[in-house]
């Protein structure tokens, strides 16, 4: 699954937590809210994406390029 969503974030580079729920429903693949954000918080320890909050209930997904980024 980690991989998977890697990919999928890879493919668009920066997406919200709300577009990559709706990229995989479309593909038919089942992941719950709580999936997801384990998923998300994995890769970002190892330094693969970054997440920032947008608003209140919306999150930021971004690759991490450089690998300057994975210090911060």
């Amino acid at each position: 699954m980690r991989n998977l969503i890697l990919e999928k974030i890879n493919e668009t580079g920066t997406l919200t937590d709300y577009d990559l729920a709706n990229i995989l429903n479309k593909e038919s693949i089942a992941v719950t809210e709580s999936d997801l954000n384990k998923v998300l918080l994995d890769l970002e320890i190892f330094g693969l994406i970054k997440v920032s909050w947008l608003s209140k209930d919306k999150r930021r997904i971004e690759i991490v390029t450089n690998p300057d980024d994975r210090s911060q």
